[in-house]
């Protein structure tokens, strides 16, 4: 055991050279393997679940031991390729059941890429068997799951880190270092924030039986049982508020996130939005298509804005985040980022995103990677991996996870009644808005029980 602590340390001391060089757009460096690999498991093994295992499998030592999903098709194609793609070649033993997974398996690490809707109880029950945890955004669905996921991490002393990587995207984490911490913005008074991507899924498919390789009843688990219209998977589960907080809660909690790690934002003090669905009303999609927020802060508004429809304001940032300062503005996104200066005599600054093609040659056959991520997502496991060697806190710790997902949350529920919002973090409800406090907490179906942040 004692070596194996040592090999790790080592290891580690190597994760760290090679994320401060590859943050600097260097290739990084050799890192010493440990004899005794990370016990992995995974839970959902969709499109993006892999996505983060593969990441993980590619930056340390990992033994992926088991994988979960309620869809059989998909978990058995995963199996055999994480197979291929870990060290040992073994095929990890495959569940339908999370909690059965959980309780017949000893794991360092699991990571969670289900839905949005699952995140709060498999977070809680990962750290209650002991896991350390890497879980996908946004956390929740509603405020309190938040809280409860919280305190479960603090309770039992796990690291949970999120998965809003552009804090570990090599060209953001240059803008935060030599842009905005070295104050060439000035002071910053205004920050706008936006996605127009065509991301709205708005068909009109008809009912039909559940596949015998599907078990929709677990899949939908805590949340509305919707009739059967095809498989949920990818995009389609996203488009309704049963599963998730629409296109304000899958992009604009990225975007957020971003800027209050660049700026040192903690919570806002007041949300506000409006919105809804103002143009594509044929399909059966109940998520807004349209709508604009507000975050405040003191002597200063973080503007979020959302069109699935027309065109970008500026089609370089299609989804991105700009700040606004009094000696120039940047503009930010997953793919670049430009420094703009009032003075003339100051020459613009533009990087491009770091790709790791050369490498990691097996990311250009990955079904569906998303090539600029994969080199924030690989860092973003190297600083989980520091965190739980030092026992600190990460990067994406989930109480910064849980302030970007639960204000996103918020600017739906002022949509939805139609007024701003205070919330206040320490007693854990809406100030003076009985009515508000009600939506904190969304129903869960039965016999599922909604998590308490007071009895985790």
């Amino acid at each position: 055991m004692d070596t194996f602590n040592i090999n790790r340390r080592r290891f580690l001391q190597g994760a760290t050279a090679t994320l401060a060089l590859t943050a600097l757009g260097a290739q990084g460096m050799d890192i010493i393997n440990p004899a005794n690999p990370y016990r992995v498991g995974l839970i959902g093994t969709g499109w993006y679940g892999k996505s983060d295992l593969f990441r993980l499998i590619q930056v340390a030592p990992v033994e992926v031991v088991a994988l979960c999903d309620v869809d059989k098709n998909m978990l058995e194609a995963a199996g055999k390729l994480v197979s291929q793609r870990q060290k040992s070649g073994k095929v990890p033993r495959l569940y339908g059941d999370y909690q059965k997974m959980l309780s017949e398996n000893e794991m360092d690490i699991v990571l969670i890429g289900t839905p949005d809707h699952w995140h709060a109880l498999q977070t809680i029950d990962a750290v209650k068997a002991g896991a350390h945890v890497y879980v996908q955004k946004p956390i929740s669905v509603d405020v309190m799951e938040g809280e409860a996921m919280v305190a479960a991490a603090r309770k039992y002393k796990k690291v949970v880190q999120v998965g809003t990587q552009r804090k570990s995207t090599p060209h953001l984490i240059d803008a935060k270092k030599n842009i905005v911490d070295a104050g060439l913005l000035g002071k910053i008074s205004h920050v706008e924030m936006c996605c127009y991507f065509h991301m709205r899924n708005n068909g009109n498919p008809p009912l039909e039986p559940v596949p015998a390789f599907l078990d929709y009843e677990k899949w939908t688990g805590p949340a509305p049982l919707r009739p059967y219209d095809g498989l949920p998977h990818i995009r389609w589960w996203r488009t309704f508020t049963e599963y998730g907080n629409g296109i304000m809660g899958d992009m604009c909690v990225h975007m957020f996130d971003t800027v209050r790690w660049m700026l040192q934002l903690g919570w806002p003090k007041r949300i506000s939005s409006t919105g809804g669905i103002y143009v594509q009303k044929e399909g059966k999609s109940n998520i807004a298509d349209t709508q604009s927020a507000v975050f405040e802060y003191d002597g200063l508004n973080c503007v979020w804005q959302h069109r699935s429809w027309g065109t970008p304001a500026n089609p370089d940032y299609p989804w991105s985040f700009t700040l606004y300062g009094e000696k120039g503005t940047l503009w930010g996104s997953t793919m670049a980022y430009d420094f703009i200066p009032m003075d003339k005599n100051t020459k613009p600054i533009h990087k491009d995103v770091v790709y790791e093609k050369e490498k990691y040659p097996e990311d250009l056959t990955e079904e569906r990677i998303e090539l600029n991520a994969a080199p924030a997502t690989r860092l973003h496991m190297l600083d989980f991996l520091g965190a739980i060697e030092n026992s600190g806190r990460p990067v994406a710790d989930i109480e910064e996870g849980h302030i970007s997902t639960a204000s996103c949350i918020i600017a739906n529920l002022s949509m939805q009644t139609g007024r701003p919002l205070v919330y206040d973090p320490q007693k854990r409800e809406f100030v003076n808005d009985r009515e508000a406090n009600k939506l904190l907490e969304r129903p869960y179906r039965q016999p599922y029980k909604h998590p308490d942040p007071k009895r985790v």
